[in-house]
């Protein structure tokens, strides 16, 4: 019997990636939106996951092919802190920026205006009644924001208050039940507790950690190496995307675009305000924090090893990555900077002007 020598290989099958309900998550959804995924020749599947140690699993187990995450998440899993240890890194860093600390208007109510009023209220409270506090993974700059603004008031986060891990989407409806006291995370999860009049936001990133690293495109080192045309592309992809959503005249786009009931599935209206630079704090404040959202200017994207030996630094100090595990070689293993570099190095900066909407395959929730 005689084979078809010539048959056609079977089309590689789509990328899995994940994604959370956050505003950062914006370079996903417009290069699914403008399609950049298809000029680039990838085929892929976007599934909404419900929290960062979801996403982490995934990964690790090889059930999706890339995701945002907390850049610090890179660090757990490459060494096994709180779950199965596997090769991993990062060709990309999505955004930085974009948290912001909330507090209850109960808390308000008390007297608390900032750090300083706060730190009476939670020594108040130390004993049972201890103030609880949510971040969104132990290993994320969010973590390490709420400690450091907790401590330059003079708490011990290990014994004044109580924080607990909370996906980010949750947050808002613990402030609102009284099982929080307060968060830290990303968009639009303060400014949504603003319009519900149920919380304010008295700090955010951009002011408490200039140009820290927020989101990283996450993926195991074997899929970096196996499917690295894929990967190439995905990075090219994505920074195109992050450069599109970084232009002042897509930002209203771009909030209805995550409005979308398979993305975050809000009103557009919660999300615009940070992406706009025009931040409500509640009770009446208003501030203008141009870069609440940092996607691609000022070379944003790059991982570089500087990048990510500061983060570590700080990760260390915070207690959060055991000083004898913070090897030196470790920053440039996990932040690819060359990966990067090679993606974007011959991007067409029209692309993502030139693709037509919507476009792109089903995103599955």
């Amino acid at each position: 019997m005689s084979t078809n020598s010539h048959a056609a290989a079977p089309a590689p099958r789509p990328l899995r990636l994940g994604f959370l309900a956050l505003t950062d998550s914006a370079p996903l959804v417009a290069a699914q939106e403008l399609g950049l995924f298809a000029h680039h020749g990838l085929r892929v599947q976007l599934t909404r996951e419900a929290g960062w140690a979801t996403v982490r699993d995934k990964i690790v187990f090889g059930e999706l092919d890339a995701a945002p995450a907390p850049a610090p998440m890179l660090w757990a899993a490459q060494l096994g802190l709180g779950c199965a240890p596997a090769d991993v890194c990062t060709g990309l860093v999505l955004n930085l920026h974009g948290n912001a600390i909330t507090l209850s208007n109960r808390l308000h109510a008390a007297g608390v205006r900032d750090a300083a009023t706060l730190r009476a209220e939670a020594l108040r409270r130390r004993g049972e009644n201890k103030l609880t506090f949510g971040v969104v993974f132990p290993f994320s700059t969010h973590h390490l924001q709420l400690c450091q603004w907790l401590r330059a008031a003079g708490l011990d986060v290990e014994k004044d208050v109580h924080i607990a891990i909370v996906p980010p989407a949750q947050m808002f409806r613990n402030l609102a039940a009284g099982t929080l006291d307060g968060y830290c995370a990303g968009e639009p999860w303060g400014s949504l507790a603003v319009q519900r009049n149920e919380g304010w936001c008295p700090a955010w990133s951009a002011a408490l950690s200039p140009g820290h690293v927020e989101k990283v495109l996450f993926v195991r080192d074997d899929f970096a190496r196996s499917r690295a045309a894929e990967h190439t592309a995905l990075i090219a992809a994505l920074a195109t995307a992050a450069a599109w959503c970084d232009e002042p005249q897509h930002r209203e786009q771009l909030a209805e675009m995550l409005a979308s009931p398979v993305y975050l599935n809000l009103p557009a209206a919660s999300i615009a305000p940070a992406l706009l630079g025009r931040f409500a704090c509640g009770h009446g404040r208003t501030e203008s924090v141009p870069d609440f959202h940092v996607f691609s200017r000022g070379d944003a994207g790059a991982p570089t090893p500087a990048r990510a030996a500061s983060l570590q630094s700080e990760l260390v100090a915070a207690g959060l990555v055991p000083r004898e595990q913070a090897d030196a070689a470790l920053p440039r293993r996990l932040f690819r900077e060359h990966l990067y570099r090679e993606a974007t190095a011959n991007l067409d900066p029209h692309a993502s002007n030139q693709s037509k909407l919507p476009h792109g395959t089903p995103v599955h929730v």
